[in-house]
């Protein structure tokens, strides 16, 4: 017999070779219809799986993130098949599940795939899926698995000549067979509903100087009716494409000259971030807060020291030399190596403890130019990062104290659909972190408490931590359902070693203080383009770029729309006038195009009576009204969606 626990804590016992969809007929009949995939321990696994030794098993649906990768990783399969049966010549490279869907690397050779090839491909893989193949794991051993492909696949040739012997396995279906680790659904019939959405170049191994190769997107779900809601939120989110609105209103551009991946702020884009960044400055002076200015370059040797370099240093721009024998520069890649030099630059006790550093810092990252993607993917960006400095018996307030901070944005800014994601190490990995055991045993622990006591809804996940320690993720939903990942807090007993980072205790010995990493947005361009995206271009009324147009009936009520504004400017209120030499209707088109939420019309009558016509974006009259009252309702408004930070 082996004992299974589930994720409830309860543990059943089972004869040994039982299966994970055993199981789940165990828990109940209808649950097991669903389940698709599982994880035994911290092994994805299939649900035929025999499982022989005691342990933790959790069951997938496709309603879970983890059952839906088992999906489309098993899609990314029939897509191959597809392609080896459309395009004998094919070669296959890689083919890896993604948050939304599949895809597939291939060298077409000669050949070449095209949106009028995609109806082919969809309806062969929807063929091969109604035979209700079994996906069927086998290990092979490194020469079986070389003679397989040898002569006819250099790719995974190169592939299996980077594994050892021992870990490499196949899996087939059907006639198909591919080089796998496994994770996948029991059989392709659960695939009902396939889409080819686009075809892109990929690079070999992501190099540029490599052969470029055809990447096949695609999605697939076991419903037809959950493609036809997918395809129709596809289609909301062309609408709100940030790079599409930001064109329309005129945020942001790029251009080549300046290079790729470094957006051009145009002035009312530079306004909109001047007012996110006073928000939280607001709110970051009321928490005590110092606002700091650090560099954009840095000593190649400062990053070697915080151990950045030696992990992300293959993503960072290549080091800048000087005439000085030795000297080697980097574009700051984080701003936290420089806080903690702010920080050793004067002795501390603990009864200035803690420091609060802020700072917006722009960094800069290189990016591979097929990876970038409007604002969301840059190579500079600027990060609202701040870095507290504290005492281990201050952590737990310090992180509660900023998960406050981090609601509070929300609250502002209509994020009200989120969970929370406790980010920990993988202790299969070791090799991947920086640091000891018992400090990163203190640190998991500061988190989950803090994220207990605040109450909040909250998942764990193992593997995600940073490489210098755990992290609580903001995990946000957006109005089309759409998850991202806003704005994160991270404890690191790690770098203050690196540092050498002090601070005289009570004691008058000499400790070490611990570090919380914060940044609420994130960074801005990408912040930005999530709140484009989630609000479609109608920001909250606090921050829209002017939030009111007034429109004269015709030039010889100029005049009294002017008078209108300085009113307006006088209540701060952000308004222009559109004195142009066309017609009404034209200017209000115009202006809902552009988001106004507010178009005020003036003619003869107001300005006989002193009052405003105002409709609001999308069409509703508000009737005519003095300055003073829409001054009223405008400031009303602005207060009840600007929370306020205690």
């Amino acid at each position: 017999m082996i004992k299974i626990t589930l994720p409830d804590g309860s543990v059943r016992s089972y004869e040994k070779d039982i299966t994970p969809f055993e199981v789940a007929k165990d828990i109940s009949e209808g649950f097991a219809r669903n389940v698709i995939s599982a994880k035994f321990n911290s092994t994805t696994i299939e649900i035929t799986t025999p499982l022989t030794t005691d342990g933790s098993l959790t069951l997938y649906t496709f309603r879970d993130d983890a059952g839906k990768k088992a999906f489309w990783h098993s899609s990314a399969h029939v897509l191959a098949q597809a392609l080896e049966e459309l395009y004998p010549n094919v070669k296959l490279w890689v083919g890896p599940a993604i948050e939304n869907g599949f895809y597939y690397d291939v060298d077409l050779e000669d050949g070449s795939i095209s949106e009028k090839d995609f109806k082919a491909i969809e309806n062969k893989m929807i063929e091969i899926a109604r035979g209700k193949h079994d996906f069927k794991m086998r290990n092979v051993s490194k020469s079986e698995a070389l003679s397989y492909y040898e002569g006819k696949n250099n790719y995974k040739v190169d592939l299996i000549n980077n594994l050892e012997d021992g870990t490499i396995s196949f899996c087939d279906h059907s006639t198909f067979t591919d080089l796998c680790r496994g994770g996948h659904i029991p059989n392709t019939g659960i695939i009902k509903a396939v889409k080819i959405l686009s075809v892109a170049g990929a690079y070999y191994k992501g190099d540029e100087n490599n052969k470029q190769l055809t990447r096949v997107y695609g999605i697939s779900f076991p419903k037809q009716k959950e493609l036809t809601e997918y395809l129709h939120l596809l289609e909301e989110a062309k609408k709100r494409d940030h790079r599409k609105l930001g064109k329309e209103l005129e945020l942001f551009t790029f251009s080549q000259r300046v290079g790729q991946g470094l957006p051009l702020w145009l002035p009312k884009g530079a306004a909109l971030r001047e007012r996110l960044e006073n928000f939280l400055k607001a709110a970051q002076k009321k928490a005590g807060y110092e606002m700091v200015v650090t560099p954009h370059i840095g000593q190649k040797e400062l990053y070697e020291t915080s151990g950045h370099y030696a992990k992300y240093g293959e993503d960072s721009f290549q080091p800048i030399t000087t005439p000085a024998e030795g000297e080697e520069f980097l574009l700051k890649p984080m701003n936290c190596p420089h806080h903690c030099e702010i920080y050793n630059s004067k002795p501390f006790s603990y009864k200035e403890l803690p420091k609060r550093f802020a700072e917006f810092g722009t960094v800069y990252r290189y990016e591979q130019s097929g990876e970038l993607h409007g604002l969301t993917r840059v190579r500079g960006f600027t990060q609202d990062d701040a870095h507290i400095f504290c005492t281990p018996e201050q952590l737990d307030s310090e992180f509660k104290e900023v998960i406050d901070l981090v609601l509070y944005v929300f609250g502002s800014l209509g994020f009200e659909n989120f969970t929370a994601q406790v980010s920990l190490r993988d202790p299969e990995n070791p090799e991947k972190y920086i640091g000891t055991d018992e400090n990163w045993d203190k640190a998991e622990k500061a988190i989950l408490n803090a994220a207990i006591d605040k109450g909040l809804d909250y998942v764990v996940e193992t593997g995600e931590a940073a490489f210098y320690g755990p992290k609580l993720d903001f995990m946000v939903k957006d109005a089309l359902g759409r998850q991202w990942q806003l704005g994160t807090i991270q404890v690191d007993y790690n770098l203050p070693e690196r540092f050498d980072l002090t601070y005289k205790g009570s004691d008058n010995e000499m400790h070490r203080p611990v570090m919380i990493h914060r940044a609420p947005f994130g960074s801005l361009e990408r912040f930005v383009a999530i709140l484009l995206e989630h609000t479609g271009g109608n920001f909250p009324l606090w921050l829209m770029p002017e939030q009111a147009i007034i429109i004269s009936i015709s030039e010889k009520y100029e005049k009294y729309a002017e008078k209108v504004l300085n009113v307006l400017e006088n209540h701060e209120i952000r308004a222009l006038t559109d004195n142009r030499n066309e017609t009404v209707g034209k200017k209000i088109r115009e202006a809902e195009m552009q988001k106004f939420p507010f178009m005020i019309i003036v003619g003869e009558q107001e300005e006989k009576d002193e009052t405003i016509t105002v409709r609001e974006h999308g069409g509703e009259d508000l009737g005519t009204i003095t300055v003073e009252d829409f001054t009223k309702i405008v400031n009303d408004r602005v207060s009840k969606s600007l929370k306020t930070f205690k």
